[in-house]
């Protein structure tokens, strides 16, 4: 997606636009950094507020920790993505490129060996693309959803602020792009379980949780259509979601209601074909 004022005002209410050009034009962007498509950046507001946004994705894909929450994008993401139309950052994308071409292989080896063996998040993703074992359970990919909960503000049972969740989407995109569809799901299960059970400790950022639980529920159907064929683990699947319809969340049950339509439909045409 090309990045200009139209599209950035798009993103936003007029009030936000303008508090994001005067963000922007104040210098408040402390740092910024490009990576092929992915920008990330450290905006100052009444704290350091870290920002990332997809240049290629539908509207950016746009996640900030700030606690706003009124309709759209903040105004935080709006600074970033207007200095990316006036000033875009330097693509490192090249020189990474040309590191990983030069380097030696051993110790580029010893290097993502180290890496991978201090961060979780990464040798997830890495197990999930190069490894066929299999996948961690729901049960214990969702208590690490609701850790990071109980971390977000462990003096009070409410959370005020967004949650980034990316490490978990990216997982499951991972699977899916290895076409591990069930391993997919049950990311996305993990997740659509700890919203449901979490959402009564929100109290602001509800658009940003909305979203996350609305993403979460649509991989998961996509995932169950594409993984599932016997009628049985189907119908495990839609056991779930009318479970979770009638006993989870109430404002929430007709998106699983929706959701659980929608697989009937899927496997409906699956199985008379």
């Amino acid at each position: 997606m090309d990045v200009t004022e139209d599209a950035v005002r798009g993103l936003c209410t007029d009030a936000v636009y303008e508090r994001g050009e005067q963000y922007r034009d104040e210098g408040r962007i402390r740092e910024i950094h490009r990576v092929d498509a992915t920008v990330t950046a450290v905006v100052s507001g009444s704290c350091q507020y870290d920002v990332r946004v997809d240049l290629a994705a539908d509207e950016f894909d746009p996640w900030c920790d700030c606690p706003y929450d009124g309709p759209g994008a903040c105004k935080h993401v709006v600074a970033v993505l207007l200095r990316c139309f006036d000033d875009p950052p330097t693509d490192e994308g090249n020189r990474l490129d040309a590191a990983i071409e030069t380097v030696d292989s051993d110790d580029l080896r010893a290097f993502l060996r180290e890496t991978l063996a201090s961060d979780v998040v990464l040798r997830e993703r890495f197990f999930a693309r190069f490894d066929e074992s299999p996948v961690r359970s729901v049960d214990s990919l969702r208590a690490a959803v609701d850790r990071r909960f109980e971390e977000t503000n462990p003096d009070y049972f409410v959370v005020f602020e967004p949650i980034d969740f990316s490490e978990w989407f990216d997982l499951a995109a991972e699977y899916r792009d290895q076409e591990r569809y069930a391993a997919a799901a049950a990311v996305y299960r993990a997740l659509i379980e700890s919203l449901d059970d979490n959402m009564e400790r929100v109290d602001g950022a509800y658009d940003h949780f909305s979203k996350a639980f609305s993403r979460a529920l649509d991989g998961y159907v996509d995932c169950v259509a594409a993984a599932e064929r016997e009628a049985a683990a189907v119908a495990s699947a839609l056991g779930f979601l009318d479970e979770r319809a009638s006993s989870g969340r109430p404002f929430l049950a007709e998106q699983f209601e929706r959701a659980a339509a929608e697989l009937r439909e899927e496997a409906s045409e699956q199985f008379s074909t």
